[in-house]
């Protein structure tokens, strides 16, 4: 697909055995662009790769040209924590998988926002925008710390406002945003119609610049609009369907956004090359 006409689309692919093994398995499902695990998603201790598995990496993406490269973070890593100890667990994971990313070049790291278990939500926001302070204080470069909305009330991210307001105070050039599209379909945030989709560019234009808005998260949502629940679904199977997605497709302005499946899988083994393929035939 011509990246000149239409997004580079991927999927979240797994680097068990290498970080190599990465690029081979984006490549089995016919993604141009990808997102992975530096290190473990279930612990906070963080495995930084060996010179030789960077190296090896490194031929195998630029020989194959997939790109851009994203990084996710473990799953446990909670900024908006009020526990101290998680807290900064959670910054010390994070510049671990950033300084991951740093290491082979990656683009940026991706982390969910944060919980703030039912306590006071602009104290746990304060916290999160502390704790990104840190992280990209102790892990230098040009690597991108990209926040991702969420689909329920109970983690911070869940509409534009409140994640302009964390961008804006933390106010680094580094940080970025992803949009979930199951999330942002399931919080309310966007509606997949042609209309729908162009005010909330507009909108996302003149809080946060659209610009700073550089991966999407393409999955369709088992759980349907408003509903504040978290279920992905393969493309065009869910709430969303084909006509949202292709609504989403028509949209422009979204192109230069890197387009990565987080799907099931029709095998349930994970992003495939029928999603893939699926994804891609709404452009044309």
């Amino acid at each position: 697909m011509d990246d000149n006409k239409y997004p580079k689309i991927g999927g979240h692919v797994s680097s068990a055995g290498g970080l190599k093994n990465g690029v081979l398995n984006a490549l089995s499902i016919g993604a141009e662009c990808m997102q992975m695990f530096g290190s473990s998603p279930r612990q906070y201790r963080v495995r930084m790769p060996s010179a030789e598995e960077i190296k090896e990496y490194n031929i195998l993406q630029k020989k194959y040209g997939i790109t851009p490269v994203y990084l996710h973070a473990p799953y446990l890593v909670n900024l908006a924590s009020a526990d101290a100890d998680i807290h900064a667990k959670s910054v010390e994971a994070l510049v671990g998988h950033l300084d991951i990313a740093e290491s082979i070049k990656a683009n940026g790291l991706i982390f969910h926002i944060g919980s703030h278990k039912n306590e006071n939500r602009k104290e746990a926001a304060v916290r999160v925008i502390e704790g990104m302070k840190q992280v990209l204080k102790k892990s230098s470069g040009s690597t991108q710390l990209i926040m991702e909305n969420s689909a329920t009330h109970a983690k911070l991210g869940v509409d534009v406002k409140e994640i302009a307001e964390i961008f804006k105070k933390v106010n680094s050039s580094r940080v970025k945003i992803c949009i979930d599209t199951a999330h942002a379909y399931a919080s309310g945030m966007m509606e997949f119609t042609k209309d729908g989709i162009g005010m909330w560019c507009d909108t996302v234009d003149s809080i946060l610049g659209l610009d700073n808005v550089v991966v999407f998260h393409i999955n369709d949502s088992k759980a349907a609009f408003n509903s504040y629940i978290d279920r992905h679904e393969n493309i065009g199977q869910g709430y969303i369907g084909k006509k949202g997605m292709q609504a989403l497709a028509n949209e422009k302005r979204l192109w230069n956004k890197a387009w990565i499946l987080e799907v099931p899988g029709f095998k349930n083994t994970g992003p495939d090359k029928k999603n893939v393929d699926i994804l891609k035939s709404y452009f044309t």
